[in-house]
């Protein structure tokens, strides 16, 4: 639900424009012209008599006016009056009442005269009245004592002032008097009853009476009012208090509001209702006040005469009053006569037309004297409403008055006739600019003067042909109008004024603005009591102007509450409340055109509780309960839940009874005997539930014997010999009665015996003692009272109570199915020694040492619950090569059974853990020194240590991979024969006879013979894009550790450059969100380095592809065999690039990797069960041989790029006389 309106400064403008282009032509002041009035005191002028008296009359002339008075028809000599002053260049009077002048001295009627050589303007008779406000006489007020139900009249009388005083009600407390339908004020200003109830009594009802003009408010003497109670009130049929009698007339004059009254007593309350007779209620101008009373039409007309109806009404009768309705119209002008520019020689008029009811009189003066008896001008002839000039001389200027006048009133206009002679003038500025919106009109101003009077002409630009046909509107007054402006209409406009006595010329520029427009509108929305809400209101503007945005509510400004926060482009509400509900109206305005955009907002909440519960139908089993619904708070009530209370047996505990739907406001409820019911109503809707209506009155229904018995009846024994007979009491309203006991009976199953009952008191358990060991019986428990029994109860089966198992679980076995697994197996106990519920067997196992370490330790045993008469179960986590125990033992619903003999097993060796550290130390030109810690959890015996290590180079490119075997007891081996300043790095792990464990990595560099500057460089800059994403890689060279960045945008576009950071020291980056089919640039840069940067590079991407109903890549199956070729060809290619280029660049996923396990190089293969490996040599694996050993040898073409590919001759011998085997490639060659 949303409203939407639009105000457009535009169209604004044009109505002041066509002001302009009805009124007649200003002379330019300049020019000799006669006097017109420009300002004068209202013609009912009433004043303060406490204030000076200032009676305005201003006028404007060529030359200056002078101005004369005159009081009550006669003139006024102001200069005799001392009190009496007139201002400076002007008419206006100020008559000294502040300094001992009188204001009723000053009374009467005053007309201004403004004249000069070219004639004379008169102003209204204004009528000067001081205000009165008398006081109120003294009167002796009796008390009114009033019959309860009768009606009442308090009468005010004010005393009369000028203007009338504003009449209201209050009491002592100075607190207004609530009005209702009941009770009202009526406009005569007396206070009505329309019948009076015992709350009415009182001694301070006041009326007061407020002055307006004098600022002050007097008071009568308080009025008492005592209303006395008689049984039964009489119920009486509706009278009128006012009007009397059943019809009456009114007048009221066209364009005031017509104000009709009705007001009726009766018991109940009479309702209101007006019709017309013959017609309907004129739309959008009637309006109903007082409680429907008062029936108000504002702006009335001649078409508003008629018979108007009230109609009062109650349950006894109605009564009705017509009030006839005559509109009478005081003068209103038709045509009003206008200023008359000529010049000698031309013919003119002035026409004077009114109307009103009756037709008024028109009459002509000339100079302020009547026409008959001015002096002659023979090119003047009057003809009723019009005068009609020929042949005008400069001796014809004079100003004319027109009076229209009937009984209600008078209209008085000033007109002048002006003879001159004057070559063309254009009045707008040069070159002045107007920016209007485009589709609006356009009103290009060429105010101009001349006489006789110029024709205008309009060109577009400076040499452009004359401006003519339907796209253009021309008016008298000189204005082009361009109804419907365009983008293609705006530039430079030159208006031409001609007339005999010369020619003139202006220009003008126009400029054609974007409309503002609202793009995101407000949406109507609902939200609950105290919760948040938001309206949007995003905006689209010519950039040009400047945009202000305002809220309103109920087109009305804002609340001034913090809880309101106006944004940017939104408005939220904190904490909403009821009264923020409303329409609210997002207003955006420039300086050229206004939009809006409306939207409702709905508060809603749980409802108000029902009211007014009322119970009938009383019955034995039954009631009906009816009540009143509260105010749903907009939102519709879904149901109504009924609870009851107990007084007898539960005071003050409400229960759950029913529950109807919202449209039913009664129900039937059904009763328990015994109960001292009173009932509430929850209201429910979809926010939540209502505050309980408050409590029905009591009804309290008769004894009966119980109708249940106790339900969850159990027999469970506590100790081994007894059986616990529990059961739920019934609540106090299922007694059905005094008396409540329970007879409880039971009886061994599958035995032929008799039942044993005892009657117990009002409790919730019975003990039955001496019963053999679990064993099954019959249980029942039946309620009673005074007046008798329940039926017949059913039985449940229950056992007596259990002792601890007798018997261990036999023929426990393990199987040991890996290093930390384990499955144990048991034969079952006899059911009969378990006595008792079986609930399962638990395991207890513990582990007792570590076979590699031959050390003890503190004991914790571990305990795993099968439940169930299960035989096996899983033992997880467990160390490899250890030696545990275990045993098993049975369950019951007692405890624990005796446990098995320990059974002890063995696991067997597993992959150790990674060693402890690994540390580098003594770096040279050409070794490094390690030192290692062995594995936290060999978990075996170690057979051995493996170390890989490989170079690494600027670019993160990785050299060939070497390994070596380390005897299991060594802690440290220093590498000799390295290279000089090269990064590299290490993998270390230990391996037991199962495999190796994982492994540990460092890196470390050797160090320089001597420093050289690196200098940095981003260069080979590449992408791969494709629909949305492109994947950017480059090479780098400079200083270790630099953070890249990626900076993309649109190529051609000038925006900002857009930047990403990339994560740690990659190459490469995959720039994400790019739109299909668009030319991106891109380079690279390296935070820290000043203008260290890459060139840029253009890609574009590709095509955005058609979806299809079923997309073949997003199937499973697709997926994994292309991952499986592309893994088999990825493979190929390595191998492939390994043995042509003999250790040199890896693509892009390797440089990724270049820190990442080794072991995803294809150096090795893996194997292994359940999470255990085992080396093997590959050959995929790097060989140090010979060959590979002599290539190192030559000289290298770059130091820093380049990587030997095999280890020197020496390093190799060095190894293998400290016993470790070392595996190369190639043999080497010297």
């Amino acid at each position: 639900m949303m409203k939407k309106m639009s105000i457009s400064t535009s169209k604004t403008s044009l109505v002041l424009f066509l002001c302009q282009i009805i009124s007649a032509l200003d002379v330019p002041l300049d020019l000799s012209q006669p006097p017109t009035i420009t300002q004068q005191s209202p013609k009912d002028y009433i004043v303060d008599p406490r204030e000076n008296i200032v009676i305005q009359c201003e006028a404007k002339g060529k030359p200056p006016p002078s101005f004369s008075w005159t009081r009550n028809g006669t003139h006024f000599d102001i200069d005799k009056d001392a009190q009496v002053t007139m201002k400076p260049n002007s008419g206006t009077l100020v008559i000294n009442i502040m300094n001992g002048g009188k204001a009723e001295a000053y009374e009467g009627v005053y007309q201004c005269t403004a004249r000069n050589e070219r004639g004379a303007a008169i102003s209204n008779n204004i009528v000067v009245r001081p205000s009165r406000s008398p006081l109120w006489t003294k009167e002796k007020l009796e008390p009114n004592h009033v019959r309860e139900g009768d009606s009442l009249v308090l009468h005010c009388r004010p005393p009369v002032g000028l203007p009338p005083p504003i009449i209201f009600w209050m009491d002592n407390a100075f607190q207004r008097l609530p009005q209702s339908e009941r009770v009202s004020q009526g406009l005569n200003g007396d206070l009505y009853f329309s019948n009076v109830q015992p709350e009415d009594t009182r001694e301070d009802y006041i009326c007061y009476a407020r002055f307006n003009h004098t600022q002050t408010i007097q008071q009568k003497q308080p009025i008492s009012v005592k209303v006395f109670s008689t049984k039964p009130v009489t119920e009486r049929q509706p009278v009128l208090l006012t009007p009397t009698g059943s019809t009456s007339t009114k007048v009221e004059l066209r364009g005031n509001v017509l104000l009709l009254e009705c007001i009726a007593a009766g018991l109940p309350t009479p309702v209101i209702r007006w019709i017309k007779e013959g017609g309907e209620l004129p739309a959008n101008r009637t309006f109903f006040e007082n409680f429907k009373k008062t029936l108000k039409i504002i702006d009335v007309s001649e078409a508003d005469s008629g018979n108007y109806k009230c109609i009062a009404r109650n349950a006894l009768g109605s009564v009705h009053h017509v009030i006839s309705v005559t509109v009478k119209a005081a003068p209103y002008w038709i045509t009003a006569p206008r200023n008359l520019v000529l010049s000698p020689g031309e013919d003119g008029t002035l026409i004077c037309r009114a109307n009103g009811n009756p037709k008024p009189s028109i009459s002509w003066l000339a100079n302020g004297v009547p026409i008959a008896i001015a002096p002659e001008d023979p090119s003047r002839k009057v003809d009723g409403d019009t005068i009609i000039f020929s042949h005008v001389q400069e001796r014809s200027s004079a100003v004319y008055q027109c009076n229209a006048s009937n009984e209600y009133g008078y209209l008085l206009a000033n007109a002048f006739v002006n003879v001159l002679a004057e070559p063309p003038r254009i009045l707008t500025p040069a070159n002045k600019l107007y920016q209007v919106i485009a589709d609006s009109p356009a009103l290009l101003d060429c105010a101009y003067f001349g006489s006789p009077k110029p024709e205008i002409e309009w060109f577009k630009g400076v040499k452009g042909s004359i401006l003519r046909g339907n796209e253009y509107v021309f008016h008298d007054n000189g204005t082009l109008e361009i109804p419907v402006a365009q983008k293609n209409n705006a530039g430079t406009y030159t208006c031409v004024a001609r007339n005999k006595l010369g020619k003139i010329q202006n220009e003008v520029q126009l400029e054609i603005k974007d409309p503002t427009m609202i793009i995101k509108q407000p949406e109507y929305k609902v939200i609950q009591r105290y919760g948040q809400v938001s309206f949007e209101c995003i905006i689209k503007h010519d950039s040009t102007l400047l945009p202000t945005v305002t809220w309103l509510k109920d087109n009305d400004e804002l609340p001034d509450d913090e809880r309101f926060l106006v944004g940017k482009d939104n408005l939220t509400i904190m904490n909403v409340t009821d009264k923020d509900d409303g329409t609210y109206t997002c207003i955006v305005n420039t300086t050229l055109d206004s939009v809006s955009a409306s939207a409702v907002l709905t508060v809603v909440a749980r409802p108000n509780p029902p009211f007014d519960l009322e119970l009938t139908g009383q019955l034995e089993r039954s009631i009906d309960l009816s009540w009143l619904p509260g105010d749903e708070n907009n939102s519709p009530i879904t149901s109504f839940v009924i609870e009851f209370e107990d007084a007898l047996h539960e005071p003050g505990v409400w229960r759950y009874q029913t529950e109807v739907p919202g449209s039913q406001t009664t129900a039937q409820l059904k009763l328990s005997p015994y109960v001292n019911y009173s009932f509430r109503v929850i209201a429910v809707n979809r926010i939540g539930r209502s505050q309980p209506s408050e409590p029905s009155e009591q009804y309290l229904t008769k004894s009966a014997s119980p109708d249940e018995n106790p339900a969850n009846v159990q027999g469970i024994g506590s100790e081994p010999d007894n059986l616990v007979i529990t059961w739920e009491p019934l609540k106090g309203f299922q007694s059905n009665g005094p008396g409540l006991q329970y007879k409880v009976s039971w009886r061994q199953k599958d035995v032929d015996d008799e039942w044993t009952s005892v009657i117990v008191a009002n409790v919730s358990k019975y003990i039955v003692s001496g019963t053999p060991t679990f064993v099954p019986y019959e249980v029942k428990v039946q309620a009673l009272n005074d007046l008798g029994y329940a039926p017949e109860p059913s039985e449940v089966i229950g056992h007596s109570g259990e002792d601890l198992p007798m018997v261990a679980p036999g023929n426990v076995q393990v199987h040991v199915i890996n290093s930390t697994l384990a499955k144990v197996h048991w034969d079952p106990v006899p059911l009969k020694s378990v006595r008792g519920h079986l609930q399962g067997y638990k395991v207890y196992y513990w582990k007792v040492q570590s076979l590699s370490r031959r050390s003890r330790r503190h004991v914790e045993k571990k305990i795993l619950t099968f439940r169930g008469n299960k035989t096996f179960g899983m033992l997880p986590g467990l160390e490899p090569y250890s030696s545990y125990k275990l045993n098993v033992r049975v369950v019951n619903g007692k405890g624990e059974g005796p446990a098995s003999p320990d059974k002890v097993f063995k696991t067997p060796e597993g992959v150790p853990s990674s060693p402890s550290f690994l540390k580098i130390t003594n770096p040279t030109l050409d070794s490094l020194t390690l030192e290692w810690g062995s594995p936290t959890h060999p978990n075996g015996v170690l057979t051995s240590y493996t170390l890989k290590f490989q170079p690494i180079n600027n670019t993160h490119e990785l050299g060939p991979l070497v390994e070596i075997r380390i005897p299991a007891n060594e802690s440290s081996l220093i590498l000799k024969n390295l290279n000089y300043s090269t990064r590299y790095k290490f993998y270390f792990n230990a391996q037991t006879s199962v495999g190796s464990g994982s492994q540990i990595t460092e890196e470390a560099v050797t160090i320089m013979d001597e420093v050289q500057p690196l200098y940095p460089r981003i260069r080979n800059v590449t992408t791969a894009a494709a629909e949305t994403y492109a994947n950017i890689s480059w090479e780098y060279e400079g200083p270790d550790h630099a953070n890249f960045y990626v900076e993309y945008g649109v190529a051609g576009s000038k925006e900002d450059w857009k930047k990403e950071i990339v994560n740690g020291s990659r190459s490469f980056f995959v720039l994400k969100g790019l739109t299909p089919g668009t030319a991106y640039k891109v380079r690279v840069g390296a935070e820290g380095l000043s203008g260290f940067r890459s060139s840029e590079d253009v890609f574009e991407t590709g095509p955005a592809m058609a979806s299809r109903q079923v997309d073949i890549a997003t199937q499973g199956w697709f997926i994994g065999l292309m991952c499986a070729v592309a893994l088999l060809i990825l493979i190929l290619l390595i191998v492939c690039f390994i043995r042509r280029n003999k250790g040199g660049k890896y693509p892009v996923k390797e440089k990724e990797d270049a820190h990442a396990d080794p072991e995803i190089q294809p150096m090795k293969e893996d194997d292994g069960t359940f999470g255990e490996y085992r080396d093997r040599a590959g050959a995929a694996t790097s060989q140090i041989t010979e060959d590979t050993l002599s290539s190192s040898l030559q000289p290298s073409i770059t130091a820093v790029t380049q990587f030997p590919v095999c280890l020197p001759h020496m390093m190799r011998c060095f190894f293998e006389e400290k016993g470790y085997r070392v595996s190369l490639g190639k043999k080497c060659n010297f």
